[in-house]
């Protein structure tokens, strides 16, 4: 398909590209041919304004309507064959079976919404009337959910499929009724236009004012601050970096109506190692721990990045096989780079950190590939130092040696929230397991026994979300069915006659 570099508004392609961006394959490490808009504040406020007018029949469409939109959004991503994974797979750098398999989460998130629709999973809460009742009758009560309005998602950079232009967000949000504007990552824009194509195939054979869905792109961060603040933006999902994220939080905040702001800003995914499964799986959990790390080069957000064990008999097998499992790692492509620079630069602060050793550097490759890299320090370093306890985004892990349990312990009232953490422990730990648990919940999202963090299941009990800076809003999820929420607000219709009903709240 041919790949115009413009943005989708309102159904139409539109945007002047002489003047924009150029997207970056970082499989080669150069500069592609094609060039892509930086949107105006004009086109900004048009794409805004078509989904407002989009909202007034959008959301009045029946629960299968929007299934089955979502569903037809899902056949055309996947008609769009091998030329998704190519581009994809030229400027994230990553391999086309991790692609292959990200397109199959995107398509199914999409149909685990449309099923739900179907299913009338999301009807609301039904109280009869009882006039018998003393002192006062009790009227006839119904909770129902409305969507927001016109919301916002920006694109994942280390997601271009699941977590980017019809990812996670962008599913949810279309089932609750919202109209969405989609901000792409700069590190993927053909890709976002390939995946907006086929979303504005389905908005016409299901007849939905093209309103409903536009892509925005552009370098410009003015761009971004315009569509946060615009009055007519009623809700905003962002992942990406604290430092960003932040700077978007703080320009809401400033807004004459509060509006909801879903980030996701990071997470180190801390691992506890109990003092009995270290001694008996020391070399077996270290390599686990590698190969979880090693996932994407660790630009997953749920990569582990803090280990935390007592420095017993067997820590120093443990150091040993993970040491030789990062040595022998190749080195590997970063999705820009500027997130490859981000990388070295974090690695040469940890390695100039007094009390922390670089036990393993990952094999030397190009220049533009990065190393894995495996640190070691103490509990008291690790504490006393805020930078170690902050997302290193890429392949490099901290091992905390902790005097004991108590240590590790304590390690936790440090932490800052986390999307995840796991406990990796045998029967004989339950005891100390049972009191690390009990604290820990309190610092994630997901808590995870003896599995590794990377991978996430898309299912009714999933929660991707977590305490700051895991998620700036710590009672959504991303992922999973409940995500749907982050897009509605409950609304009570109290003695209504059927017909002023929404359908679902009928009977």
């Amino acid at each position: 398909m041919t790949i115009s570099g413009r943005h989708l508004i309102a159904g139409q392609w539109l945007g002047e590209t002489k003047q924009g961006f150029v997207a970056f394959n970082a499989l080669e490490n150069k500069a592609m041919t094609n060039r892509f808009a930086d949107a105006t504040e004009q086109e900004v406020e048009q794409a805004i304004n078509a989904g407002q007018n989009a909202f007034k029949s959008y959301h009045q469409l029946s629960a299968d309507q929007r299934a089955k939109f979502l569903r037809a959004i899902g056949t055309e991503i996947e008609a769009l064959g091998e030329e998704l994974i190519s581009t994809a797979s030229a400027e994230t750098g990553l391999p086309a079976m991790r692609i292959q398999g990200e397109r199959g989460r995107t398509v199914g998130q999409l149909n685990l919404f449309a099923s739900l629709l179907e299913q009338g999973e999301y009807q609301g809460v039904i109280d009869l009337a009882d006039p018998s009742r003393s002192p006062l009758p009790k009227p006839d009560t119904r909770l129902g959910y409305l969507p927001l309005g016109v919301v916002a998602v920006f694109g994942a950079s280390n997601f271009p499929l699941a977590f980017s232009t019809a990812g996670g967000d962008t599913a949810s949000a279309l089932a609750a009724g919202c109209p969405v504007i989609m901000k792409a990552h700069t590190a993927h824009p053909a890709t976002a236009e390939l995946i907006a194509q086929a979303i504005l195939k389905a908005i016409l054979s299901c007849d939905i004012d093209p309103g409903v869905f536009a892509l925005i792109q552009g370098e410009n961060h003015a761009i971004s601050s315009q569509i946060v603040t615009h009055p007519l933006i009623k809700g905003v999902g962002f992942t990406g970096s604290e430092r960003v994220g932040m700077i978007l939080q703080q320009q809401i905040n400033q807004r004459p109506e509060p509006i909801p702001f879903y980030g996701e800003l990071g997470s180190i995914n801390p691992q506890f190692i109990m003092p009995h499964k270290l001694t008996h799986d020391a070399k077996t959990i270290a390599n686990e721990l590698v190969a979880s790390l090693m996932m994407g080069q660790g630009q997953f957000c749920t990569s582990p990045g803090v280990w935390l064990l007592p420095d017993n008999a067997q820590y120093q097998d443990f150091a040993a096989a993970a040491a030789q499992a990062v040595a022998q790692t190749e080195a590997g492509v970063m999705l820009t780079p500027a997130i490859a620079q981000a990388y070295k630069d974090g690695v040469a602060s940890w390695q100039s950190t007094a009390g922390v050793e670089l036990l393993a550097s990952g094999q030397a490759g190009a220049t533009h590939l990065c190393q894995a890299a495996l640190f070691s320090t103490d509990f008291a370093t690790f504490a006393a130092n805020p930078a170690l306890q902050t997302e290193l985004f890429g392949s490099a892990a901290l091992i905390v040696k902790c005097a004991d349990v108590n240590e590790m312990l304590q390690a936790i009232s440090v932490i800052k929230g986390n999307l995840t953490a796991s406990i990796h422990a045998l029967p004989d730990d339950l005891d100390d397991a049972k009191i690390i648990a009990n604290n820990l919940v309190h610092k994630v999202g997901r808590l995870i026994y003896n599995q590794m963090p990377t991978g996430v299941e898309v299912c009714a009990s999933m929660n991707h979300g977590g305490p700051f800076p895991a998620s700036t809003n710590i009672r959504s999820t991303s992922v999973g069915s409940e995500a749907i929420k982050r897009w509605q607000r409950p609304i009570c219709y109290q003695n209504m006659p059927s017909e002023l009903l929404p359908t679902l709240l009928q009977g």
